[in-house]
């Protein structure tokens, strides 16, 4: 330890606090630790279909393939929640509910670099991650003292629950790395017990072809029959493993008003009925347009089919038209549930 990198280490933590983390800590780099586990994980199939998570394995496993000479990791976090929302928008994970936090990281990740290169000097090289980068942050924030992770896969810290994102710089910078924190899980298994797809394999092991926040998100074409009933209360991602751990219960409330929702959700019915322009106007700049038009739409009429609403049915038969095939078969199997006696008439 020099007297240069405990300066370092303090200019860039500052800095980073200054520009709107909740939390910083410093770990050091190198190949990750549940490299091992990440590719068995692969290998057993629990990706679904996040193929590029296959194709960047070598990336994650060592930071130092993003960046040579990586010395150093700055892992940042942005709280979410919680917040006094409008009850319509409890369907949608509470993370995506305001502006996407990538446009709210990046330029942040941004400064903290810069701090880096003006306080360390021109031979620095610094490279922001977030999780859309080859990188396993969890691990690397881990082992930085950010938090640990809970037997539901999160980073979950004492004093901040589990509701926030995470943020990485990597660096050739030598910092003075922080402490690992503890697992603090211990006994409990109330995630586990609570997933209402029984998505974890065990502790630690989540399988994503059935979480519900893959199933909405992430997963293309039709939903299997199996997952359909677990989806009546979630149109968008699922909640419900951190809403069960006890280490939620004190969380921080979010400092970023950009997070709070900005117009009220639309009606299952009119995102149903959309087409993409209208899509894309109104959910641009939002975490939810990963979904796509189609995902929202579908997942809205298998939500329509679980509400028993017949208010529903005009708009469910339009979507028997859908240009989607998935929209179109899920609109199917809602009136069916509706009107049971009446024939589908959908154009597949």
């Amino acid at each position: 330890m020099t007297l240069t990198a405990l300066a370092l280490t303090a200019t860039v933590k500052a800095r980073a606090l200054e520009v709107g983390f909740d939390r910083v800590a410093v770990g050091p780099a190198g190949p990750a630790e549940h490299a091992d586990r990440f590719e068995a994980w692969l290998d057993a199939g629990y990706a679904g279909g996040m193929d590029y998570l296959a194709r960047t394995r070598g990336e994650r496993r060592d930071p130092e393939r993003l960046l040579p000479g990586c010395r150093s990791v700055v892992a940042v976090a942005l709280a979410y929640g919680p917040r006094e929302d409008d009850p319509d928008w409890s369907t949608v994970s509470l993370y995506a509910r305001g502006a996407d936090y990538h446009a709210l990281m990046r330029p942040r990740l941004a400064a903290v670099i810069d701090a880096l290169c003006e306080a360390g000097g021109p031979s620095v090289a610094s490279r922001a991650a977030v999780d859309t980068s080859a990188v396993l942050e969890r691990d690397l924030a881990a082992r930085a003292g950010l938090g640990w992770i809970g037997k539901n896969t999160n980073l979950i810290a004492t004093d901040a629950g589990s509701y926030f994102f995470i943020g990485i710089v990597l660096t050739t910078a030598v910092l003075v790395a922080d402490h690992p924190a503890a697992d603090h899980c211990g006994t409990c298994t109330a995630c586990l017990q609570a997933c209402p797809t029984d998505a974890f394999v065990g502790p630690w092991v989540l399988d994503a072809r059935r979480c519900l926040a893959y199933l909405t998100i992430e997963h293309r074409g039709d939903v299997a029959d199996e997952w359909k009933p677990a989806m009546g209360d979630w149109l968008f991602g699922c909640d419900v493993c951190q809403q069960v751990c006890p280490w939620n219960r004190k969380r921080p409330p979010a400092r970023e008003p950009a997070l709070a929702p900005a117009a009220p959700l639309p009606s299952l019915t009119a995102l149903l009925e959309m087409d993409d322009a209208a899509f894309r106007a109104r959910f641009r700049g939002s975490a939810m347009s990963r979904a796509r038009r189609t995902g929202l739409a579908r997942n809205a009429a298998l939500m329509l089919g679980h509400r028993g609403d017949r208010a529903a049915v005009p708009a469910l038969r339009r979507a028997l038209h859908d240009p989607d095939a998935s929209v179109r078969r899920a609109a199917e199997w809602a009136l069916a549930r509706l009107e049971p006696s009446a024939p589908a008439q959908s154009s597949r």
